[in-house]
């Protein structure tokens, strides 16, 4: 009996973490797809049924991907499956997923207005693209084996008429919010040059109000990665990385992108930087110099391959496309978007990314001979491939061999990723177009089986407040011609005021969508009472 016991606590504790979302886009390969959704289907998604479910209005805008834990013991309040929110007030909330209680579980917050702690205010980054204030922008990480959620988050603390800046990494239990012993800790950085090759040496310091964060976090082998760009290209400021022990806090590692140049940023809109099996750290970097090929130490307009050992970062491969110097004079960064590691099945043989930038082409790269920088040509990608739209933000999806990409004014494509090749032409397109930015993809699928594809259409970088409604929307992931939902075809379903690089969470039946102000929730209704539909003419 003892051993039955076991093997079915065993079984559940597996079946937990396989539904659990604790990282953006699913998991470090960022390949954006939840393979453990029994639940929603092409079929159910497209009945009258599926809509929206609830609402829950927060302090803040929600940036951060939704992160999700089922079977969760919460002291004093039993067990919920339970998803996790962060917002720009600087708050994190842990929700019961199914909205019942509609009240948070807890909420812990970052700032404390009667002692002058409050979020950023945009007009001190002199940016409007995160308005009105800059709180948690980077989608958090939770690690299911220590129960923590690290958090980074942004605060302005004004005394005696001074505003100074910071930026903090907090370590919480996600069964009650506590902050964790060590936790937070002060974001503080000096990186150090070397003089080799003629290059001079010098000191470079971090810069809290300069620096930007906003790729997901990563934790990888016990080390939690963070990633900075900019607020507009106001400068100063770098492309960083840094690493700190996921345990005590302790800052382990820290890389510049570009020392010498400056720029360099890694934003990926959003997107997390990602990291393989061996623990090798992937990011893409912006617009910036770069001097990698002529022994310099920039990188501008690279995918990098970063390795942490004793103390510190090595480049240990990169990979920068041929016209890397037209990119940077044309606002054309190759890290609009991160980069996704694809599976073993993808790449006979190789192991492969994809990533792709403001210029629209697809690059397919050998992670274990990335190529580096050849003139005249990108014959150092395994394949290239110029998309139809107008640039790529965020990242791809991928799942079974589909590659799925949503371009800034362009159309949902899924391109055929096979035996290390990629379609030259996709395999199925929507036909619902968009502007800038397209959309993220995201697959939710039973294995191989019942894939979805779902985006959210937000808004342009020219909208400071956008006056229409977010639009989630389902495609058959086999067919992504064949629609299954909007949720712009019922008034009953539609989502609030939308923010740019909005990625679904699909877990456990439902949809989550972060917007301005609110959490949306979608799943399957009753079978009574539903709204009957209304299509838009």
């Amino acid at each position: 009996m003892l051993r039955a016991f076991l093997l079915f606590v065993t079984c559940a504790s597996a079946l937990a973490q396989s539904t659990a979302v604790l990282t953006a886009q699913y998991d470090n390969g960022r390949t954006g797809a939840n393979l453990h959704e029994t639940i929603l289907n092409p079929q159910n998604v497209a009945s009258p049924r599926f809509g929206k479910l609830f609402v829950v209005p927060v302090d803040g805008d929600i940036y951060a991907q939704p992160l999700y834990v089922p079977n969760l013991n919460i002291p004093g309040k039993g067990t919920h499956d339970v998803v996790f929110i962060a917002t720009e007030h600087d708050s994190v909330y842990a929700l019961d997923a199914a909205g019942q209680p509609r009240e948070p579980l807890w909420r812990r917050s970052f700032v404390s207005p009667q002692d002058g702690v409050n979020p950023v205010p945009e007009m001190a980054v002199r940016c409007p693209f995160i308005s009105p204030e800059i709180g948690i922008t980077s989608t958090p990480v939770i690690d299911a084996g220590s129960g923590t959620i690290y958090v980074l988050a942004r605060t302005s603390q004004t005394t005696r008429g001074t505003t100074r800046f910071y930026q903090r990494l907090h370590a919480l239990d996600i069964t009650t919010g506590a902050e964790k012993p060590g936790s937070p800790v002060l974001i503080r950085a000096v990186f150090k040059t070397p003089s080799i090759f003629g290059l001079s040496q010098h000191e470079i310091t971090f810069h809290a109000i300069l620096e930007n964060p906003r790729a997901a976090l990563l934790l990888a082998n016990g080390i939690l990665y963070i990633a900075w760009g900019s607020s507009c290209d106001v400068g100063p400021y770098y492309g960083w990385v840094m690493a700190y022990d996921a345990r005590s806090l302790r800052q382990v590692g820290v890389f510049n992108t570009a020392p010498d140049a400056g720029e360099s940023g890694i934003w990926q809109s959003d997107a997390g930087i990602a990291a393989d099996r061996e623990g090798n750290v992937y990011a893409a970097t912006g617009n910036g110099r770069f001097t990698a090929a002529a022994n310099g130490r920039d990188y501008g307009d690279s995918v990098l391959k970063l390795g942490l050992a004793n103390g510190q970062f090595t480049v240990r491969d990169y990979f920068t496309p041929f016209n890397e110097h037209d990119l940077n004079a044309h606002d054309n960064d190759l890290g609009s978007s991160g980069p996704v590691l694809l599976p073993d099945e993808a790449g006979a043989g190789r192991r492969l990314l994809v990533v792709a930038g403001k210029a629209g082409v697809i690059y397919l790269v050998d992670r274990d001979r990335m190529g580096r920088f050849h003139t005249g040509a990108d014959n150092h990608a395994v394949a290239t491939l110029k998309a139809v739209g107008e640039g790529a933000f965020g990242a791809p999806a991928y799942w079974h061999g589909h590659l799925y990409y949503f371009e800034c004014n362009d159309v949902l494509k899924d391109f055929r990723v096979e035996n290390g090749r990629l379609s030259h032409a996709p395999l199925h397109q929507g036909s619902y177009r968009f502007k800038d930015p397209g959309a993220i993809p995201a697959v939710s699928a039973n294995g191989t089986n019942d894939g979805v594809v779902w985006i959210v259409l937000t808004k342009g970088w020219q909208e400071r407040i956008a006056l229409h409604a977010a639009i989630l929307q389902a495609y058959d992931a086999k067919d992504v011609s064949h629609m299954l939902f909007s949720s712009d075809n019922r008034t009953e379903d539609w989502l609030g005021t939308p923010l740019r690089f909005a990625m679904t969470t699909v877990a456990g039946g439902r949809v989550y969508v972060g917007t301005k102000d609110a959490l949306y929730v979608y799943g399957l209704r009753a079978a009574t009472g539903m709204p009957k539909p209304h299509r838009k003419g």
